[in-house]
């Protein structure tokens, strides 16, 4: 099968012990939540038990995230392992029965046409799950932030208002007392 954004799994599936390996890119183009600097890369290993389809592999991309301290934005190296498992069912043509087997297909969320991985989506997924919760820009959490500090001087000088009406504010303020 020559779909776009399918990966042809079939080979495995009908003749277990069978491995194939892949080299993957996709820059995840109609996908609105991630902004990729680089495509997410790798290499998957597919074989198949006759009951089981193993995905097993390693992947890198780029991301811009925001930093979880100061907000601003960061290019981000994601690096992450997928090792998944699929049902098959049936009996696999391999075998000269006549029969041919398939991957289960999850109802909620497919990953599969047919035997045809859904690449796109099976990466995102890996991605999503593996992105840091909160990611840092070279300040960390430790060091001041001047980026950080700036906001929160903006935001206390926001609430205070115009430094010219700070004396009005003191004495009403001491009047309330």
């Amino acid at each position: 099968m020559k779909r776009q954004g399918l990966l042809d799994l079939n080979e495995a599936v009908q003749h277990p012990g069978t491995k194939l390996r892949f080299e993957l890119t996709t820059a995840l183009t109609e996908e609105e939540d991630l902004d990729l600097i680089e495509p997410v890369t790798g290499t998957m290993d597919v074989v198949s038990t006759g009951n089981i389809l193993l995905l097993k592999g390693n992947y890198q991309a780029t991301c811009v995230l925001e930093c979880a301290r100061c907000g601003e934005p960061i290019n981000q190296k994601v690096e992450f392992w997928m090792n998944d498992e699929f049902i098959v069912e049936g009996v696999a043509s391999g075998y000269g029965t006549g029969e041919y087997a398939e991957v289960v297909e999850e109802e909620d969320y497919p990953l599969f046409h047919k035997n045809a991985l859904m690449k796109d989506t099976y990466l995102r997924q890996g991605l999503l799950v593996n992105l840091p919760v909160q990611p840092l820009c070279e300040f960390g959490w430790d060091g001041p932030c001047p980026k950080a500090q700036a906001r929160e001087a903006k935001k206390q000088q926001e609430q205070l208002g115009h430094p010219a009406m700070q004396k009005l504010r003191e004495l009403v303020e001491t009047e309330e007392d």
